[in-house]
């Protein structure tokens, strides 16, 4: 939607929360004005971690009606799209660097009825993606080495997020432009400016301080940088 209002989103992400109290997490989240939640799969060969699985993902499900940003951090997706739907994901993400052929996955992801979103590590050019941006629904630009939560957010991924703004717009298509690793108040707002419409924030909304106070925070600082970008 070039020169217009993008809808901008937060999306806690789960892994930051403490999972001896998840249910608490997700109700003080969904409360304090969370848009979604983002659940990070790990299969500790894709990336060298383990996470959620299919169960979790349903259990989070149970206790909220927002929307499930389900990120399969994992190798061959295709063999796992189904279970992650039956568990009630609605965005599926995967990465372009876990199947040779991408468009694939986006097919199948689509037929399930769902949204399908693309993602890169920082180290995969924006290229990867390129043809793929008028098919998909969600652009993640990772701001971090996918794999752990609580590092550093790295700079280099502001051109990436301009460049997938710059793709769609070309296309005119409206798919969100997703930035997730090291998302706070700054960062967000830098990315804002950049163009990403979905945040991705773990540490940030999950820190011990009121998760409504956080979440409040965050949104003020990405409208101001959106607002900057279109000055």
């Amino acid at each position: 939607m070039p020169g217009g209002e993008r809808r901008l989103r937060l999306a806690p992400s789960l892994l930051s929360a403490d999972f001896g109290a998840l249910g608490e997490a997700v109700r003080a989240a969904e409360s304090g004005g969370a848009d979604a939640f983002h659940l990070d799969v790990m299969d500790g060969h894709f990336v060298p971690n383990l996470s959620f699985g299919p169960a979790l993902v349903a259990a989070v499900r149970a206790r909220t009606r927002l929307p499930l940003d389900i990120h399969l951090m994992i190798t061959n997706p295709l063999k796992f799209l189904d279970a992650f739907h039956r568990a009630g994901g609605d965005t599926l993400v995967f990465h372009v660097e876990s199947d040779d052929d991408p468009a694939e996955v986006v097919r199948a992801v689509h037929a399930l009825g769902l949204r399908v979103g693309a993602a890169l590590r920082p180290d995969t050019p924006f290229a990867a993606v390129d043809g793929l941006a008028s098919d998909v629904d969600q652009l993640l630009v990772m701001s971090v080495h996918p794999g752990f939560s609580g590092q550093r957010f790295l700079p280099e991924a502001l051109p990436k997020v301009r460049a997938a703004r710059a793709k769609l717009d070309e296309v005119g298509h409206g798919a969100d432009v997703s930035i997730d690793g090291g998302v706070n108040v700054e960062t967000a707002a830098d990315a804002a400016r950049a163009g990403a419409t979905f945040f991705v924030c773990g540490n940030a909304v999950f820190d011990g301080h009121p998760v409504a106070e956080n979440l409040r925070r965050l949104r003020t600082a990405i409208h101001e940088g959106a607002s900057d970008a279109v000055r």
